[in-house]
Order: structure tokens, then sequence, then C-alpha cells
């Protein structure tokens, strides 16, 4: 259950982080450049949220066991 409250989680704090992204994409129209961009993005926090939330779903994403023939979710069956 804990694996779920994660990932739902790092589901939203990277849908909010990649909403801010898209957002700042309009700095381009006023004459930034792509580096300017990626320079302006790395620096603010709240587009910071979104590698946060990735880590969070890679972290709750269950290991595959070598031996396992079916697919396991987020609970143990």
């Amino acid at each position: 259950m804990a694996r779920f409250f994660f990932f739902l989680v790092g589901f939203g704090l990277t849908l909010i982080g990649s909403i801010y992204i898209i957002i700042y994409l309009n700095l381009t129209t006023i004459g930034y450049n792509f580096w300017e961009y990626v320079n302006f993005i790395i620096r603010q926090p709240e587009c910071l949220i979104a590698i946060v939330g990735i880590i969070l779903i890679f972290l709750s994403i269950p290991k595959e066991e070598k031996d396992e023939l079916h697919i396991r979710y987020f609970f143990k069956l």
C-alpha cells in the first residue's frame, strides 16, 4: 500500500512540475533561446519538483524477480 501511495505522490509531483515547464515555454516568445530557457528551468524549484516526482515513481515500482512468471502490481498477492 505504501508503494501505491508513493506512486501517486510521485505522479502528482511530476504532473505539477511538467505543467510549470510547459508554462515557462512562453519565455521563448519574448526572445529567450533554447539554452537560456533550459538554464532558467533548472533554477526554478517548481520545475525541479518534476525530477523528484520521477524519482519517487521509479522507487515505487517493484523490482522483478527472475523466476516469476506473472506480473506483480503494487500489492503483494
